[in-house]
């Protein structure tokens, strides 16, 4: 199996613990901020500030009928009993976590394969969160379950209040469908649990006073033995303070197993570790900023810079492997088994029993390949390509015994169809299809590239109607992201069919750098310094689509969230002429503040570290805070946050919009109690922030 993904991955893009969700005051602020009173998240008078922007914001745009009947169309596609319930395995049966109007928090549910194959399978209930919530008095919200392979009779279950990143973790015995009493539990924080074995866990927690990192990750990892306090656990490793976070975990796959520590240095540099019997640690010699895999005999290596190793060199992006035991032994024999061009990109891999399934981008359109262990060469098959303009993955359904795997197809225009196929028997078979929501025969899918400042082709997706007019008058949304080496590829959207499409407007997916589409170099090209490039891209595309006559600025809205949050307050400060409204949702605002809000010093390595002089005078070229000044033409702005979100965090967006607002520009927020990064704890919550996001930018651009 691949190495299980350490808490900073399975979080990615945003981070915080309990216990810093409030101002911290000891550290050195800029003078003469007058809206730091805003980030004590909790405070009553802060809550009495952001009730009164809530309640403005919902008379003028979510009071209305049509409103209310689109948030009721968004929330009947959320809640659709059509949908794919989407699987993983666990022993012999097929778990799904399902979430509909009659459960809005959610059934972790299971049935077995011969059902799953009908319409209408039967599921058996194995917690039920509503029930769960309304016995315990508590918001739960689903984390996930980890369970103890190979007899998967215990799980460790993790709940989360409201939606925060923090989980409480509980044992779970799955064939009771109960709580362990006196198991494993832990209190609510940021924690990194795996299972060793029936009666010891790896976990890294906070444990008290200095065992957070600067980044409000654990920074110790320790082995803890059942029945015995936490405070006897034993300490497997320490990472230091301005290091990101530590986790360890077992490789249960039967045969192989072995024990890992992994050090995650900052957001893209990490070392993992073989840990012995004897508890020794022995270091896998790669590039710290190299992603590495390990799957039974087989370690796979990702380099995410060009590396020279045994006299040779392999490049960014590519993809390499090696047997583990001989590499681990000093062997530097290392198979290329795929390397990028200016079109393509690695875009993930998946192991079976005996295979490797890759998934490759070609200008962010998909196909797959199969590949076969064999001495030198590896065996190479074709598994397809997406349909134009879509997106194909696949991945195993058990790794550990067959061949088996899951295929997805999708697209602008193309609901999802899922398939089950076996690797070396024939095609696969369609099992599953999600509904359409709209009308799809009536729109076009189209790709172009625009050139940006410095010359580079950035491609973008177009949803537009066939019978598109050419003159500059479309009602037009622009969506970005731009970072952390994310791809946004195509996908099938109900909410964005019906909330824009068919109200005749264009949709447009923007693939600029920062992002992931053209593997590591894409990325790197707008880091730290660089970071203006990402906007200087996505300013690119919204040129050419006036060029084109698609539309023109007045009827041009723009979207996006988190670090694409970010990306929208720039182009509000530096690109105001180019839009008529803009929404940023849970964004990073202030970046002279940021590393000490929440867990912004986990991005230091994205995007700089704003306390040393030097770096700050870069950063604040893309602090939208900072920057954001009196006297200029900002088109209107929405701000969308969660209370509870422990990643990023609402004070960046409540303190943008008080200054603004201050400034006199035309500017909205609104901040969901519950919910998280993502905004929204339940489909319903979900349903009215999609619909006031859409609703406000269709207002200003229609």
């Amino acid at each position: 199996m691949a190495p299980k993904p350490s808490l900073w991955l399975t979080l990615a893009l945003g981070v915080t613990l309990v216990g810093m969700t409030h101002a911290t005051d000891h550290i050195a602020t800029p003078a003469k901020d007058p809206n730091l009173w805003l980030e004590t998240i909790h405070g009553p008078k802060q809550l009495d500030w952001v009730k009164q922007q809530n309640a403005q914001t919902v008379k003028q745009y979510a009071d209305s009928a049509e409103f209310k009947q689109l948030d009721a169309r968004i929330l009947e596609v959320l809640d659709s009993h059509d949908r794919i319930p989407m699987v993983s395995k666990i022993g012999d049966l097929y778990y799904n976590f399902w979430r509909d109007q009659d459960h809005p928090r959610g059934l972790w549910r299971r049935t077995t394969l011969e059902e799953y194959r009908k319409d209408q399978p039967t599921w058996e209930t194995v917690i039920d969160l509503d029930a769960l919530g309304k016995a315990e008095n508590e918001n739960w919200v689903w984390h996930g379950a980890y369970c103890l392979k190979p007899d998967n009779q215990r799980c460790l279950v993790a709940l989360s209040r409201g939606g925060a990143d923090a989980s409480v973790i509980r044992e779970f015995d799955l064939p009771t469908r109960q709580f362990v009493k006196d198991g494993f539990v832990l209190p609510e924080a940021k924690t990194d649990i795996a299972w060793k074995d029936k009666d010891h866990i790896y976990v890294a927690t906070d444990f008290g006073p200095g065992s957070m990192t600067t980044s409000s990750y654990p920074r110790i990892v320790k082995e803890w033995k059942r029945g015995t306090p936490l405070a006897s656990a034993v300490t497997v490793y320490e990472v230091k303070t301005d290091d990101m976070s530590v986790s360890a975990f077992r490789d249960q796959t039967p045969g192989f197993e072995r024990d890992f520590v992994t050090r995650q240095i900052a957001f893209y540099d990490s070392e993992t570790f073989l840990r012995g019997k004897d508890g020794k640690l022995t270091r896998i010699d790669v590039p710290t900023d190299a992603n590495t895999g390990v799957h039974r005999e087989w370690l796979l290596i990702e380099p995410r810079s060009d590396w020279n190793v045994g006299g040779k060199t392999y490049k960014s992006g590519s993809l390499l492997a090696t047997k583990f035991d001989d590499y681990m032994a000093g062997k530097r024999d290392l198979t290329v088994l795929f390397e990028s061009t200016d079109a393509t990109a690695l875009d993930g891999y998946s192991w079976t029993r005996h295979q490797l399934i890759l998934n490759v981008m070609d200008n962010v359109v998909n196909t797959l390949e199969v590949l076969t262990p064999q001495p030198g060469a590896w065996k190479r098959e074709s598994l397809g390509g997406a349909p134009k303009l879509s997106t194909i993955a696949a991945a195993a359904v058990d790794e550990d015994h067959n061949d088996d795997y899951f295929l997805t197809v999708s697209g602008f225009l193309q609901p999802t169809t899922l398939y089950l196929g076996t690797l070396g028997q024939g095609e696969a078979q369609a099992i599953k299809h999600s509904p359409s929501f709209f009308d799809a025969s009536k729109y076009d899918v189209s790709q172009h590239f625009a050139t940006s400042k410095d010359g580079t082709r950035v491609p973008y997706f177009e949803i537009a109607p066939k019978n598109l007019q050419t003159n500059g008058k479309n009602p037009t949304l622009q969506y970005g992201y731009g970072g952390f080496e994310v791809s946004l590829q195509p996908a099938y959207s109900g909410s964005v069919g019906r909330a824009w499409l068919e109200k005749g407007g264009v949709y447009v997916v923007a693939n600029i750098r920062g992002g992931g589409e053209y593997g590591p170099r894409w990325h790197q090209a707008a880091l730290k310094a660089n970071r203006l490039r990402a906007y200087e891209d996505f300013a690119a595309v919204s040129q050419d689509l006036f060029d084109r006559k698609i539309t023109s600025p007045a009827h041009l809205g723009a979207m996006g969230g988190s670090n694409g949050g970010l990306l929208m307050g720039n182009m509000l400060t530096l690109y105001p002429q180019l839009y008529g409204a803009i929404v940023s949702q849970v964004a990073l605002l202030d970046m002279q503040r940021y590393t000490h809000l929440s867990a912004g010093a986990s991005w230091i390595a994205e995007y700089g570290d704003p306390d040393k002089p030097q770096e700050w005078a870069w950063i604040k070229t893309f602090s939208p805070y900072a920057n954001a000044t009196a006297g200029k033409k900002y088109p209107p702005v929405l701000f969308t946050t969660s209370t509870r979100d422990d990643r990023v965090g609402p004070v960046h967006a409540r303190k943008m919009a008080a200054k603004l607002e201050t400034l006199g520009y035309d500017t909205s927020f609104y901040e969901n109690i519950e919910g998280g990064h993502g905004a929204a704890a339940d489909n319903k919550q979900a349903a009215f922030m999609s619909a006031l996001g859409y609703t406000y930018l269709w207002d200003h651009v229609k």
